[in-house]
């Protein structure tokens, strides 16, 4: 296999993603980075010349909405669909502290 990943590599890769692997891990992420590769390079492989970008983003054309700024409040619109709620909030079940969980 022309893209061998090494031991070394996957330890330094592991150590960048804060990651702590075990020796079984290891070998198989060293196992998938070389299919990842070896597909890479598969790809590589296929002649785009003459096939033309799927997208191209102008610098000066704006593809989002501009901003509109209102004056509306939504805190009566969300609360509609609350099931529980107290002094124009949520009410929610207690999560912390709970001696059932």
């Amino acid at each position: 296999m022309p893209n061998k990943i090494s031991n070394e590599m996957v330890e330094r890769l592991a150590g960048l993603a804060k990651l702590s692997l075990s020796d079984e891990e290891k070998k198989k992420a060293g196992n998938d980075l070389e299919e990842m590769l070896c597909y890479i390079d598969k790809l590589n492989e296929l002649d785009t010349e003459h096939i033309p970008p799927t997208y191209q983003i102008h610098p000066t054309v704006n593809v989002f909405r501009e901003d509109i700024l209102t004056n509306r409040d939504f805190a009566k619109e969300a609360l509609s669909n609350a099931p529980s709620q107290r002094e124009q909030s949520f009410v929610a079940p207690k999560t912390i502290g709970r001696e059932e969980i």
